[in-house]
């Protein structure tokens, strides 16, 4: 069974930073990852992605520049640096692994394509 354990949410200061972690387990750690939020009301939508060797990633518009995304096979582990954070940043931030293709090359935007998902973690960002 696979488990994705999301943390390193919490409360910051507009312009402060965050670094966000995923740990993977039940399974080798060899498929594309993609971070996703959601704030209240609004519908999930795609934050970062990353494939399986870390080559090829893939931000939304609103992050770029912003935010990195990472990972550590080693650990099996997703990472979110989140640095110059805005209030429109708050949000419940998921972590979720796509099962489509081991050691691929694709990092896929839309969350059909993701089958595993954490339970999340809270960011929330004052002004």
């Amino acid at each position: 069974q696979v488990q994705l354990v999301e943390s390193g949410g919490g409360l910051v200061q507009a312009g402060g930073s965050l670094r966000l972690s995923c740990a993977v387990s039940g399974r080798t750690f060899s498929y594309a990852m993609g971070w996703f939020r959601q704030a209240p009301g609004k519908e999930r939508e795609f934050v970062a992605g990353i494939n399986w060797s870390g080559g090829n990633t893939v931000y939304a518009d609103s992050v770029k520049g912003r935010f990195t995304i990472s990972r550590d096979n080693a650990k099996n582990t997703l990472y979110l640096h989140m640095n110059s954070l805005k209030p429109e940043d708050t949000a419940r931030y998921y972590c979720a692994e796509d099962r489509s293709r081991r050691l691929g090359v694709v990092v896929y935007t839309s969350t059909g394509a993701y089958d595993y998902w954490g339970q999340g973690t809270q960011v929330t960002v004052s002004s």
